[in-house]
């Protein structure tokens, strides 16, 4: 795992189309926006597992 320091305002990209920009913090929130493709999901991890979760269900009927 890589590990980054940011502060409010600055971004940083992932591969050729994926930008994360640090919007906000306060206390231990950070605030973050996503500019992806619209062929890349973004989801936060509790709602992605959910997601394959559904899928596996779907998968097994």
């Amino acid at each position: 795992m890589q590990e980054l320091t940011f502060e409010v305002g600055e971004h940083f990209q992932i591969g050729d189309g994926i930008v994360v920009r640090v919007i906000a913090t306060q206390g231990s929130q950070t605030k973050l926006g996503i500019e992806a493709p619209r062929n890349v999901a973004v989801h936060r991890e509790e709602i992605y597992e959910r997601i394959c979760k559904e899928r596996q269900q779907l998968s097994t009927c």
